[in-house]
């Protein structure tokens, strides 16, 4: 095999360091251009799943997911508040990333690989470790979904939960009747009336479903079978390699930040450490941000912007709000959860 000369003379390190500040323009070129010229990153969230996505009654949006949409705002342009919110419904979602009406899609959103491979986009990392679940009226004394045989059932269409509606109730041999409604507020207001017996969805929507849209919270039950694993997280296009990096990296950007003791509070003052790993993340010593074409003080502005990833979950999620959810998968890796981000050098 005959070397390319770059190769012989420079080595195989600094040949690909070499190639990779040749095309790092072209890199850069694309989504986060057209945010700055914008002036605002354009975000499509849920209509409303309170922990996730919600506006209150001023128009404000909240959530985890919402947070992200701030971060990255706050990683690209400086500005959290720079966020434009567009809600969506599960059939509108995939078509307005696929079309450009939004920058990314962070709408409690589950990772299939007919999702990352067959429609144009891509995920760019995991915010939330869930799994589909079924909530019930209390009074109907169901303790276990294989109890469930003859029942009515909520679902969007569109999405994985429908999909595995069909495979779990075949694979049980287990009968129900589908009450499709592709509005999500709708949905919840015909379970909530009596139309049908069963809610499938995730079980942090059906937490948020429960806490946010039922007259009395404790009168419904989330069953304790989860039938499949639904890892959350933000998807982009496919075209764009470099905003699909920094939309991952601002994720991991946060799970890192709590694992290394910064928040929202001390970034500033944890500048001044003598530690390697949180000098880079800070953008003390500089590099990563221009490895994406991004500020050096990106990861920073993102975690004051809306805290560690720990932060953000005890803010919409955790023990002080009505969801009250547990940590469970979602705990740092070194605390018995999945959440892990890869080195920052």
């Amino acid at each position: 095999m005959r070397l390319n000369p770059l190769l012989k003379t420079a080595g195989v390190a600094a040949a690909l360091a070499i190639a990779g500040a040749a095309t790092t323009g072209a890199a850069h070129a694309g989504t986060v251009d057209t945010i700055k010229k914008r002036g605002e990153l354009v975000c499509g969230v849920s209509q409303g799943s309170a922990g996730l996505s919600i506006a209150d009654k001023q128009g404000r949006w909240t959530g985890l997911d919402a947070d992200l949409c701030r971060a990255l705002a706050a990683a690209v342009l400086g500005d959290a508040e720079k966020t434009r919110f567009v809600p969506l419904s599960s059939q509108q979602r995939f078509p307005a990333l696929q079309s450009g009406e939004i920058d990314v899609l962070n709408r409690n959103t589950t990772i299939t690989s007919g999702r990352d491979a067959g429609l144009g986009i891509t995920s760019a990392g995991i915010v939330f470790y869930d799994g589909q679940g079924f909530l019930v009226p209390r009074k109907l004394g169901v303790k276990s979904a294989a109890e469930l045989d003859g029942a009515q059932v909520c679902v969007q269409p569109g999405t994985v939960n429908e999909q595995n509606l069909v495979d779990y109730f075949k694979k049980n041999k287990l009968t129900y009747r589908p009450v499709v409604i592709e509005n999500l507020v709708e949905l919840e207001q015909a379970f909530y009336a009596g139309r049908c017996d069963v809610y499938l969805s995730d079980a942090s929507t059906l937490a948020a479903s429960r806490a946010a849209r039922a007259a009395k919270p404790d009168d419904f039950v989330i069953l304790p079978e989860r039938i499949n694993k639904s890892p959350l997280g933000p998807f982009v296009r496919q075209d764009d390699p470099n905003w699909a990096s920094i939309v991952r990296w601002t994720v991991n950007a946060l799970v890192a930040a709590e694992e290394l003791g910064i928040t929202s509070k001390n970034a500033d003052s944890q500048a001044q450490s003598t530690d390697a790993q949180v000098r880079r993340l800070l953008g003390v010593d500089p590099g990563i941000g221009k490895s994406f074409g991004l500020d050096e003080s990106w990861a920073k502005n993102a975690i004051k912007a809306v805290g560690n990833y720990g932060e953000v979950w005890d803010r919409n999620l955790g023990a002080a709000t009505p969801l009250k959810l547990d940590r469970g998968l979602n705990a740092q890796w070194n605390k018995g959860g999945l959440l892990y981000s890869p080195p920052f050098q």
